[in-house]
């Protein structure tokens, strides 16, 4: 129910909630347009026995978690640490920047003072590329990206990283990172269609 309620707060329409013997089974749809559509649509449930039990042999091989932890797993959380986006990752693309920094406003009050999602969340941010000044302007001013040094891989948008242990995947099966985008209007190159180093 914890991962379930973060997956509303984050704004996606739980469409269905199937109560199964070993937790619950939801179905999520991105936008409340779909509910009756087969498109855009998270699953989400309990990790299932099997997969539980690979995930711990697999930490064990690796000592994960111990003074002999494996340097292919210290290098790989190395990377992660620096960059969200350098393994795999989920991602939304957003209508509204004002719903985007709501959202952001909303996570970071729940993950500093929410007793079931404070050391939970880990939430970043790239703003778009500097250069153009109206955008730039708006970043400036935003509550949630006026003060973001890091840009991201293109210009004409802005890019948030919501990773969280109350979903697992991955290569360690630990965490989950959720991508949000927002595209400025009008914008032929932009993050989405065309990537910057």
């Amino acid at each position: 129910p914890l991962a379930a309620r973060l997956l509303a707060q984050m704004g996606l329409t739980e469409s269905q909630m199937l109560p199964l013997p070993g937790g619950n089974f939801y179905r999520f749809v991105v936008s409340p347009d779909h509910v009756a559509r087969g498109d855009g649509i998270v699953f989400l449930s309990c990790l299932p026995e099997p997969q539980a039990r690979l995930i711990a042999a697999i930490r064990a091989a690796l000592n994960i978690g111990t003074d002999a932890e494996s340097e292919a797993v210290t290098a790989y959380r190395a990377m992660m640490a620096q960059d969200f986006e350098a393994s795999f990752h989920f991602g939304l693309l957003m209508d509204s920047l004002e719903d985007l920094e709501a959202m952001v406003l909303n996570l970071q009050d729940l993950a500093a003072n929410d007793p079931d999602l404070k050391g939970r969340l880990t939430i970043g941010m790239n703003r778009a590329r500097p250069g153009d000044a109206e955008i730039d302007a708006r970043l400036d001013a935003s509550p949630v990206f006026g003060q973001v040094k890091r840009y991201a891989y293109g210009a004409g948008g802005v890019q948030v990283f919501v990773e969280t242990d109350l979903v697992c995947a991955g290569q360690l099966g630990e965490s989950m990172v959720f991508e949000f985008d927002y595209v400025f209007p009008d914008k032929h190159s932009h993050i989405l269609s065309v990537v910057e180093l």
